[in-house]
């Protein structure tokens, strides 16, 4: 039987993001961010709170990603804004009304969200911390149960294999899915890789996949046809007939 799937509950300071990024050569993605996530769980809130005239360049990608923007206007006279408040209320509300929220995740480094993080752990609930290194207080990456830092997203090698080059290109990139899909359940210490978990999260990844759109009539096959090309091994759980993944084989690295 599949694992119960996480869900997840994602608030943004995303001045705090910002922040960090003042120096830093490269812009802000957050299909980067949700890349990791998704491995996860399932993300069932997106909400992001800055003052938005001042990030408009980036208020497009946000849309695109269906995050909710709250905009926290600027304060006159203290030039501060209380998106840390208002972050942490809706959390707190979410926490107590939607109990089937199990993981939420703190998009910032601000120390001052160390607080919040005590209370929805004292409430049962996982916390996941996500920053950037030089904007991130030790006071709150300590505090989660997880932090990841923003620079090591993306940078994990790609899965490679012996002939995966040599795989037609459209079934090519359905293969470095599955891959990349695999690399981070393994990451994630999933104790079982149930074909309907790898599936679950390769849509999540890239919500349009179907099989079907490279040829395979199932999932199945799919995995099949990785095993028959020495990606992966699979094994056939005894009690429900399904494929359960049981690793890259010796030849595939990452």
């Amino acid at each position: 039987m599949a694992e119960a799937e996480n869900t997840l509950a994602v608030f943004i300071d995303f001045e705090n993001l910002a922040l960090g990024f003042k120096h830093s050569k490269e812009d802000f993605d957050f299909h980067r961010v949700l890349e990791r996530l998704v491995e996860k769980g399932k993300v069932i809130v997106k909400v992001a709170y800055a003052d938005w005239s001042r990030y408009a360049k980036y208020k497009q990608q946000l849309h695109e990603a269906a995050i909710e923007l709250i905009e926290i206007p600027k304060r006159s006279m203290t030039g501060k804004n209380s998106a840390d408040i208002h972050l942490s209320v809706d959390a707190m509300d979410l926490c107590y009304s939607k109990a089937h929220i199990d993981t939420f995740v703190i998009v910032s480094g601000d120390s001052d969200f160390s607080p919040l993080v005590s209370k929805l752990k004292a409430n049962g609930k996982r916390v996941i911390g996500l920053g950037m290194k030089d904007s991130t207080s030790t006071l709150l990456s300590d505090n989660c149960d997880e932090f990841i830092f923003y620079e090591t997203l993306g940078k994990q090698e790609r899965i490679t294999a012996p002939g995966v080059r040599d795989i037609p290109k459209e079934k090519r990139e359905v293969f470095e899915l599955l891959f990349d899909t695999i690399a981070g359940l393994i990451r994630e210490n999933k104790e079982i890789l149930w074909s309907s978990m790898v599936k679950d999260t390769m849509k999540r990844k890239r919500p349009a996949f179907s099989e079907r759109a490279y040829g395979y009539r199932t999932f199945s096959d799919l995995l099949e046809d990785a095993q028959k090309q020495g990606f992966i091994d699979l094994r056939t759980d005894p009690t429900s007939g399904t494929y359960v993944v049981v690793g890259f084989t010796k030849g595939t690295r990452g």
